[in-house]
């Protein structure tokens, strides 16, 4: 890897240089996805160091198929955890309302890893793919000199900006706590402990961790982004009702960060002459369907595919196709802020439902899921 910027003189026929802005998930998959399709790539990072605040995350298949079309199935077979199922849990009483069995997907299988894992196998890849990566490069999209420039900044793009100009988000009502704690004992399942007004999520990581992302409803706001530290003592509190052995979790987080929830309207603008955003940049999603990183990574193949050939047309194809499904996945993640914070007599129908549903017809979570989870955008 390189930190400082490499000349841009010489290299590939015009139409084949592409800068992308950004060495997160997103940018890094991007990267990789047209290195592969003999595009000279570089990509700008403004951090010293490609590193992912401490935080899990959830590889679905349909992120998946990308992930193995480019290679890494291996390593993230290596790197992370295969789920076996997702259990609504009444956080209250600490029992599980139903259990849905994630090993009966269709493709590759549902992960759990480290987002730092993930950078760190995308990264390589990329490497090896002979991308050119600059750190500590704070660069401005709209004066780079490239055939195309991918603006992979996150919710905070300045890309997005240039392309829409400037949009307000708007303030959910809910906070978002995010740990991690020891649990070396843990079974391979997400847990989702629902609970009055909030809700934790729980799932295990290499290394005997367990990652741990609890939102609460409530006035008093915290700033966008997740480095803002905050008293453990605070999370602690909020849930201080719930039963073990959630609590026995929460007893064991010592560093802890939290933020508040925003909402952001998916861009009317994907692409304009030569910038184009992905990933959070365009379509930001409150993290109630761990699909985040799992539509970034799909944003990246189809850009990538769609500008093989034909810069300009793919560009209108890559926004043509992506925005329908993005706007689904955000509708479907906000309907779900709403199902767990149930109470009274609307929590105790839904929970019912819930495990009627799961004796009943086992398969039909997943067969509800399946225009999210069964989509292959490699195909």
């Amino acid at each position: 890897m390189s930190d400082s910027v490499n000349s841009t003189s010489g290299g590939p026929d015009r139409g084949r240089r592409i800068c992308i802005v950004g060495g997160g998930i997103g940018g890094l998959t991007a990267a990789l996805a047209f290195a592969q399709r003999s595009f000279d790539v570089d990509v700008h990072e403004q951090a010293p160091a490609l590193t992912e605040v401490g935080a899990g995350i959830q590889i679905t298949p349909n992120g998946a198929r990308v992930l193995d079309a480019l290679g890494l199935g291996a390593a993230l077979e290596g790197a992370g955890i295969r789920g076996q199922a997702v259990e609504p849990m009444d956080a209250l009483t600490g029992r599980r309302v139903t259990r849905f069995d994630l090993s009966q997907l269709d493709g590759p299988p549902y992960r759990f890893l480290h987002r730092a894992d993930l950078i760190a196998i995308l990264a390589d890849a990329c490497g090896a793919a002979g991308v050119s990566i600059h750190l500590g490069s704070k660069v401005d999209a709209a004066d780079m000199d490239a055939d195309l420039v991918v603006g992979a900044e996150g919710i905070h793009s300045p890309t997005r900006t240039v392309l829409n100009g400037t949009e307000d988000p708007f303030f959910t009502g809910q906070v978002a706590w995010r740990a991690i704690v020891d649990a070396p004992d843990a079974d391979p399942v997400a847990r989702i402990w629902m609970a009055p007004r909030r809700h934790i999520v729980t799932y295990p990581l290499t290394g005997g961790r367990m990652n741990i992302v609890a939102v609460q409803e409530r006035q008093q706001w915290a700033g966008e982004g997740w480095n803002h530290t905050d008293d453990a003592g605070n999370l602690r509190q909020a849930f201080r009702d719930v039963g073990a052995p959630l609590s026995g979790l929460l007893q064991q987080v010592d560093t802890v960060h939290l933020w508040g929830l925003f909402r952001h309207p998916v861009a009317q603008v994907w692409a304009k002459d030569r910038l184009c955003i992905l990933g959070d940049a365009a379509h930001p999603t409150l993290p109630f369907l761990a699909q985040g990183a799992n539509l970034a990574i799909e944003d990246a193949w189809v850009l990538a595919a769609c500008c093989e050939h034909d810069l300009d047309a793919g560009l209108v194809q890559y926004q043509a196709e992506r925005q329908p499904r993005v706007k689904r996945a955000i509708a479907a993640a906000n309907a779900n802020a709403r199902k767990y914070h149930l109470s009274g007599i609307a929590r105790t129908v839904a929970h019912t439902g819930l495990k009627t549903i799961g004796y009943v017809a086992p398969n039909a979570f997943l067969e509800r899921m399946d225009w999210l989870y069964g989509l292959d955008v490699t195909e």
